[in-house]
């Protein structure tokens, strides 16, 4: 299965974006989220930006993605 994962635009040169997602840098082209801007969260697929989510998104994926690996479950105490 494959997945898109969720990090930070941190600097753009024309149609291709550095990513920040727990330390670790990427490429991922922006051909297709042109909108996409410096400090938005973005899902990353395959090397293309595919989606901008807010921060919720983000900590809900976080959330699911630690329950997957055995975490206690937490999603829920997303919402207080």
């Amino acid at each position: 299965m494959c997945l898109a994962f969720p990090a930070k635009v941190i600097e753009i040169n024309e149609s291709l974006a550095t990513v920040e997602r727990s330390g670790v840098k990427r490429s991922a082209s922006l051909m297709l989220l042109p909108e996409a801007k410096v400090g938005d969260y973005v899902l990353v697929h395959a090397g293309f930006a595919m989606q901008i989510i807010d921060e919720k998104e983000l900590k809900l994926r976080d959330a699911l993605v630690a329950e997957m690996n055995g975490a206690p479950r937490t999603v829920f105490e997303l919402d207080s």
